[in-house]
């Protein structure tokens, strides 16, 4: 069976539309996966309000049910969740999932950013069902094994990566991986030297037909960045070659970065790629492209 993965947000950090952004987009961070009738939702950023449009087009006004999945509450991961159409429908179906033990925190943030100091709809009005869930390390979801691995970001993040029929997804958004390096100065120094990342967070990658990745800065950025819980592109690009990936999505495109400066960071990535990994694709992550893992 084929997995599906589309785009509908890939910007990091606050909504950048206009006419600078337009090829690669400006809502933030939202990304479907699909399966069979299995749906994964990955964050909730201002992409998750079309998300919702095309899935009451595409129910033809039968009930969705759907697995949210959120890496951490940041603004830019949570604030299409409002505007998300699905929710107000009673007929429709949404789990969503925390990945410690009693840990809560993301239902609870959703519904407090819909307090009436905020929205004007409370969190309480919806209609659809709405469930808390927890994956504790992972879980089998709809025949989908799902696992969460924990990220280096200001607050915590989640990365998680779905297998089913021989294909993997790994989504891993928000993850400061430039932090794990054992001479970060170092390697800011000589960027050009292989950056070697923790053995756990290479195997929860490994074998990934599609890492989605964050790849929010350019090597000359990230210098002035350090523990903004953002990676250098190129060092996304290192760790999809540890893990033999075959594809790499970069994600979460810097605000102040326009669709050249997105084009010149993954040039410099297929750069770094070609002598040491000539299989892997490496491409920038597009709001409305959809890809099939067949």
């Amino acid at each position: 069976m084929s997995l599906f993965v589309k785009f509908w947000g890939t910007r990091g950090s606050i909504p950048t539309p206009g006419p600078a952004t337009a090829r690669y987009g400006g809502n933030t961070s939202c990304v479907e996966i699909r399966t069979g009738d299995a749906l994964f939702i990955c964050d909730g950023g201002t992409g998750l309000r079309e998300l919702g449009l095309d899935l009451l087009r595409r129910s033809a006004g039968k009930p969705i049910e759907g697995h949210l999945l959120f890496s951490h509450p940041h603004w830019d991961h949570i604030q299409g969740f409002p505007f998300f159409t699905p929710i107000y429908q009673p007929a429709n179906t949404f789990h969503i999932y925390g990945f410690a033990e009693g840990d809560q925190r993301i239902f609870q943030l959703l519904s407090g950013q819909m307090r009436s100091d905020y929205f004007p709809v409370d969190f309480s009005e919806l209609s659809a069902t709405i469930s808390h869930e927890e994956i504790l390390g992972q879980k089998t979801i709809e025949g989908v094994r799902v696992k969460a691995l924990s990220q280096l970001h200001p607050g915590g993040s989640w990365a998680f990566s779905f297998e089913t029929q021989g294909r993997k997804v790994v989504y891993a958004t928000d993850h400061e991986l430039d932090a794990h390096l054992a001479d970060r100065e170092a390697s800011i120094r000589d960027p050009g030297a292989v950056r070697v990342l923790p053995q756990a967070l290479v195997d929860f990658v490994s074998g990934a037909d599609l890492l989605i990745a964050d790849g929010q800065y350019t090597d000359a950025e990230y210098p002035e960045k350090i523990g903004w819980g953002h990676p250098r592109a190129t060092t996304t690009v290192d760790l999809a070659i540890a893990a033999g990936a075959k594809q790499l999505a970069i994600t979460h495109h810097d605000p102040m970065q326009t669709d050249t400066d997105v084009e010149r960071k993954i040039a410099a990535c297929r750069e770094r790629a070609a002598g040491r990994a000539p299989w892997l694709q490496v491409f920038a992550a597009r709001e409305g492209v959809e890809l099939k893992l067949a």
